[in-house]
């Protein structure tokens, strides 16, 4: 996630610089034959206009849809933040003054590690994910070590050694710590140390972990459709590359233009549309560790903050920092 006001222009050039330098490119192709032959290029602009307005709305649909996928996936995140305090609350005022400090304290390491754990799955990649290498898909070189180090780096110092050798070869691990969550729940029911409703209540809790585990899986495992996705690329293609025709038709026809001016007007045009067109592309996908995700980690880390806090632990570690103007 950008945390500045504004990306730079030169950011946003750099990030999209082939397209302008395919459009220069392309355009200049288009001139230069058009200059050493006789062939009549230009076409009437009109017709062309009318599939630039279908194009737009497309890639208006395509990126509001997109932006969709990304706002849920902040406000599932959001939530989990939410209930995760309502359960370390819920378990430290426990009334029962016999339930050890300690027993508490297990149940709220093992939420950590299961919010840790739903964060690397998180991150993992899928086929249709840009799948990029992390050093360049990233501007974090903190969030890079976190990634190769993988989930048991994180999430052993919260688990003793007998669950994480439960867990290891398990395809969720997240799903497997809120069943031993709900488990370690029922036994202290058994042992009288959790009231009727005071458990009913813990599992509702845990009943929203599962939930927003899921609605995140849910983002993370079925793409953007891709028949959009493809058509919305391949039709700014093609209107794209009718652009320096149907700007030769108006330039070459004006006595106070010049028609080598289509050259740096279509290259703009075509950066414009692929520009709106990636903005899409990248937003489809909000936690496979964009520079314009969803900051899972970050929020992952204020609720390890905040939990531990209220465990009054010592060795807490710090809220992570921007990085190049980003946080992830």
């Amino acid at each position: 996630m950008y945390v500045k006001r504004y990306y730079s222009f030169w950011m946003t050039v750099r990030w999209s610089k082939y397209s302008l330098m395919y459009g220069v490119l392309y355009s200049f192709v288009v001139i230069v034959l058009y200059e050493i032959t006789s062939i009549p290029f230009s076409l009437p602009w009109q017709p062309i206009s009318v599939i630039g307005i279908a194009v737009a709305f497309f890639l208006g649909f395509k990126n509001n849809s997109s932006y969709d996928r990304t706002w849920e996936a902040r406000k599932i995140w959001g939530a989990i933040v939410n209930d995760s305090r309502t359960f370390a609350t819920a378990i430290l005022s426990l009334p029962n003054p016999d339930l050890p400090k300690e027993e508490r304290k297990k149940i709220i390491y093992r939420h950590l590690a299961w919010l840790l754990a739903l964060k690397h799955v998180m991150r993992k990649e899928k086929t249709w994910e840009h799948n990029l290498p992390v050093e360049k898909l990233v501007f974090i070189p903190g969030f890079i070590k976190e990634y190769y180090d993988g989930i048991f780096a994180e999430i052993e110092k919260y688990l003793s050694e007998e669950e994480l050798t439960t867990i290891r070869d398990n395809s969720n691990i997240p799903s497997q710590l809120l069943k031993i969550q709900s488990k370690e729940i029922a036994e202290l029911k058994e042992k009288g140390f959790i009231s009727d409703y005071k458990q009913v209540w813990i599992h509702q809790i845990i009943s929203n972990f599962y939930t927003h585990q899921g609605m995140s899986e849910r983002i993370k495992n079925f793409p953007f459709p891709r028949q959009y996705a493809s058509t919305g690329l391949w039709i700014t293609y093609i209107f794209c590359a009718l652009i320096p025709f149907g700007l030769l038709d108006i330039f070459a026809q004006s006595t106070a233009l010049h028609y080598w001016l289509t050259i740096p007007f279509s290259a703009i045009i075509i950066w414009t549309f692929f520009v709106v067109d990636r903005i899409g592309d990248y937003s489809e996908n909000p936690f496979e560790g964009g520079y314009n995700d969803v900051p899972i980690s970050s929020i992952s880390r204020a609720i390890e903050i905040d939990l531990l806090e209220m465990l009054d632990e010592e060795n807490i570690p710090g809220p992570y920092q921007s990085e190049n103007g980003f946080l992830m």
